[in-house]
């Protein structure tokens, strides 16, 4: 199992950080410019990677302002697994983490894991250029 991970300091309460994060209606805002086909409910995202694959999750597991996991509803080209942690810091601000686990075999991994890493520091880039 590939594990990519990022992390980054939000100067909001874990309570706010928590509810933006466990609705998937505000993920469109934390993707990259190469996602297109965007539609999503509270609990449900479906999306285009482009030149990649079409993607569609939901969220499998809340842990109220600790931990959101998000899995594929359709067949991927590989099991993967999205998870989003919130740790409150005590002085107002939240530690958040992207965590990608994915099967990626040798091959996939030389393809998927650079831009699954770039994914992921993207998207906790955003959380915190949303939410600071």
């Amino acid at each position: 199992m590939t594990v990519i991970e990022s992390t980054t300091v939000v100067n909001q309460p874990v309570e706010k950080v928590y509810a933006f994060l466990a609705d998937l209606n505000n993920h469109q805002q934390l993707m990259p410019d190469n996602i297109y086909n965007w539609s999503s409910t509270v609990d449900e995202a479906s999306f285009t990677i482009q030149n990649m694959a079409k993607l569609a999750i939901r969220i499998s597991n809340r842990i109220e302002n600790q931990e959101l996991t998000a899995i594929p509803t359709e067949k991927a080209p590989f099991e993967i697994e999205l998870k989003w942690t919130v740790a409150d810091n005590g002085n107002g601000t939240t530690t958040v983490s992207h965590i990608i686990s994915a099967d990626l075999n040798m091959m996939m991994k030389m393809l998927a894991a650079g831009p699954l890493q770039k994914l992921a520091d993207h998207q906790t880039k955003r959380v915190a250029e949303i939410l600071n």
